[in-house]
């Protein structure tokens, strides 16, 4: 729901593609579904988006003391480096090549030393940059363990890169940047939405979208309900990047959102007939119709934003 700062969802994507034809075969399904969902935060606000740090003051106890003079200390930083980033690599080889998935345990410190030939600094150093990327992560007195792999890091950097030493001007573009890449999902995700939902009756969407209309009549935000909305939707593709680019770039847009003072949206009706809109194009099995949907979606956000720009 753009109008008022949506969600696309999030990165599971296992019980929305049993969606059913019949409300009793639906239930659990979509219950669950609501479940998984209520288990994670919606966004990531501002106020907990950091940048990756690296602790320069031990890399320069590497180097040498100061009598080696700076740039000596400079060759000796960048050896480090590059000797981490190669253990990094070498890891993620690892990974790989025994066929790890998320959850698996990773060798000891010990035998990642032998079979990589790495340092054990090295391997400490890489195994805490990969774990800041998500692609390892430590569980003390348990192990390190393949990570989730989620786009969390992807979400820090682009919100930071919108909101860092920028005129109020250009995060107006920012924002119009990702909502552009936003409906683009949307509309690619269309056809294949459309022929899943074609024919089939769908309670619990007609629900999220009454109690959308009802918000909005009294000019309240429904960003539980969106959320839900539009996660369903995109995880009906069976296609885990798509679903977690999509949360990706949302939650950038709730980072932004806060920088720029935006009001929320005085069309919040306009927006929730939108989603009724969608739905309606989908059972009915019309993907033109759908996408005219999803640009209708997005309008009043970008009619905000043109105001803005006039300022």
């Amino acid at each position: 729901m753009a109008a008022q700062h949506d969600s696309s969802g999030k990165d599971q994507t296992s019980s929305a593609h049993h969606i059913a034809h019949t409300t009793d075969s639906s239930e659990h399904s979509f219950t669950q579904f609501i479940e998984d969902i209520a288990e994670k935060p919606l966004f990531l606000p501002p106020a907990t988006i950091t940048l990756p740090s690296t602790d320069t003051s031990l890399l320069m106890q590497q180097a040498g003391s100061p009598s080696l003079g700076i740039p000596h200390a400079q060759n000796k930083l960048h050896a480090a480096s590059s000797r981490v980033d190669e253990t990094m690599t070498a890891i993620k080889s690892y990974i790989i090549d025994h066929e790890l998935m998320p959850g698996d345990v990773l060798p000891t410190e010990q035998t990642l030393c032998d079979e990589l030939g790495a340092s054990r600094s090295s391997i400490r150093e890489a195994v805490r940059k990969l774990e800041a990327l998500h692609i390892v992560q430590v569980t003390h007195g348990k192990g390190t363990f393949v990570g989730d792999l989620s786009l969390d890091p992807l979400v820090e950097t682009l919100a930071f890169r919108a909101m860092i030493g920028a005129s109020k001007k250009r995060n107006l573009q920012e924002l119009r940047d990702v909502i552009q890449v936003r409906r683009s999902l949307d509309l690619g995700a269309a056809e294949e939405i459309v022929a899943r939902l074609h024919g089939t009756k769908q309670p619990e969407l007609e629900q999220i979208i009454a109690s959308m209309n009802e918000s909005a009549q009294q000019g309240d935000a429904f960003l539980q309900q969106d959320i839900v909305f539009h996660y369903y939707l995109l995880s009906l593709t069976d296609n885990h990047v798509l679903v977690q680019l999509a949360h990706s770039l949302w939650l950038v847009h709730m980072a932004v959102l806060p920088q720029l003072g935006l009001a929320v949206s005085t069309e919040l009706d306009t927006t929730a007939h939108a989603h009724q809109q969608m739905l309606d194009a989908a059972i009915a099995g019309d993907a033109e119709q759908y996408k005219a949907a999803v640009y209708e979606h997005y309008r009043p956000i970008e009619a905000i934003l043109d105001q803005q720009e006039l300022q």
